[in-house]
């Protein structure tokens, strides 16, 4: 069966850890889907623990990160991907795999992007530090309050893009997972429409998080004030780079 939705999951030594990522998946998500491993080196402990799953159980591509780092794996990922709807998801996520059809289903409707948001009724975020909690909340009200950015989360990167979003518009954020930033500003500014579903997210304990708030931040400041251009200086579709004409 030809795969709807490729899920882009980029991994690093997650070990068995991400056989339940694979059993929520395939237990939650009835859209044909194709998940899309992206992983930096192949001592990858990922490897050989999805190695154990019984052939067939899923439809699994492996792609190898030709630099380094959870960018340049997405971005890997996002250019080998190539069914109509592509999902940005974490190796280490095994409770929102319930909201993955949903999201499609917002596709669906006609949105480009739709976002999975801790920040709104139904959805949470537990466990992780005051500092980074106090960070992202700030960053996700400024986005959407301020700089009009249209979903409550817009700096999670557990997100949905439409084929129309990825063969259009360019990519410029090379650090972190500041792409989806990037994606759903640009979208915002070219009058795409965009939305959100609930999802929750808990820190975990037996790994240090990738995510690097201090070294990334002056990048979602920068898409920040982009979104800022957008709602006051009302800079118009015709100022985002695309590499093709608009459809």
């Amino acid at each position: 069966m030809t795969a709807e939705l490729d899920i882009v999951i980029p991994v690093y030594n997650e070990g068995a850890n991400i056989l339940a990522a694979m059993t929520a998946l395939k237990r939650e998500v009835r859209t044909p889907f194709r998940v899309l491993i992206c992983y930096d080196m192949d001592e990858d402990n990922t490897l050989p623990a999805l190695a154990t799953l019984p052939p067939g159980e899923l439809d699994i591509a492996y792609i190898k990160n030709p630099e380094r780092g959870p960018h340049a794996a997405v971005r890997a990922g996002l250019d080998a991907s190539t069914a109509p709807l592509v999902l940005v998801y974490m190796a280490d996520d095994d409770y929102n795999a319930d909201i993955v059809d949903k999201m499609v289903a917002k596709a669906h409707e006609g949105f480009q992007v739709v976002a999975a948001s801790r920040f709104v009724p139904g959805g949470c975020m537990v466990g992780c530090s005051p500092v980074k909690e106090i960070i992202t909340k700030v960053g996700a009200f400024s986005l959407y309050h301020i700089a009009g950015a249209k979903v409550h989360d817009p700096t999670n990167a557990f997100r949905l893009f439409t084929r129309q979003v990825l063969d259009s518009v360019v990519i410029e954020s090379r650090l972190g997972f500041t792409f989806s930033v990037e994606l759903l500003v640009k979208s915002v500014r070219l009058g795409w429409p965009v939305t959100e579903v609930a999802a929750k997210w808990f820190e975990r304990g037996d790994k240090p998080s990738r995510f690097q708030v201090f070294r990334w931040l002056p990048r979602y400041l920068y898409w920040l004030f982009y979104a800022m251009e957008t709602r006051y200086l009302f800079k118009g579709p015709g100022s985002v780079p695309l590499k093709t004409a608009r459809r």
